[in-house]
């Protein structure tokens, strides 16, 4: 697929970023530490990799590392780019409020956090750990296998599972 978005196939490339999104998303918000700048951070990245798909050597290095590669050095290049951040006075404030988010869907969210977080402090200790590091740290199944020391496809076992109990919690 990489190499047929190196061959400017557009549909490959759509597909392509369906497949990789959140996993690249979940690299540039664990640096980035802000969503919009990681979302913005993510454009660029897929900006990037529609340029040098082309580039791409089966032979150094796999996909996703290549990817993840790239998703990882955008976000610390917006990282350092930072540097001193800008703030605004207090009495910039009625300007920069956003009036669309209202107490109701504020109060909303939090309630959907605080459920998804009691669903997943009824997992197992091993289910919970490894969907925590996986999807808000970003990383890979693989790097939770080695760190935790056990295979592949236990760990890979362990998220399935959790995942699935997540949702019955989620829906029930």
């Amino acid at each position: 697929m990489l190499l047929r978005t190196g061959g400017e196939d557009r549909a490959a490339f759509d597909e392509l970023y369906r497949l990789t999104n959140a996993k690249l998303f979940g690299i540039t918000l664990r640096i980035c530490g802000e969503r919009q700048a990681a979302e913005d951070v993510l454009h660029e990245v897929y900006i990037t990799i529609w340029k040098r798909a082309s580039g791409w050597e089966p032979g150094r290095a796999s996909p996703i590392t290549w990817l993840a590669t790239i998703a990882r050095n955008r976000a610390i290049d917006w990282r350092r780019a930072q540097g001193v951040r800008r703030t605004s006075s207090i009495d910039d404030a009625p300007d920069i409020a956003d009036p669309s988010e209202g107490a109701e869907r504020a109060m909303l969210a939090n309630e959907d956090t605080r459920r998804l977080l009691d669903c997943l402090d009824g997992l197992d200790g091993q289910q919970r750990d490894a969907i925590r590091t996986a999807f808000f740290d970003g990383v890979t199944y693989a790097e939770l296998a080695i760190a935790r020391a056990v295979p592949l496809g236990t760990m890979k076992s362990w998220v399935r599972r959790g995942l699935a109990r997540l949702k019955d919690c989620l829906r029930g």
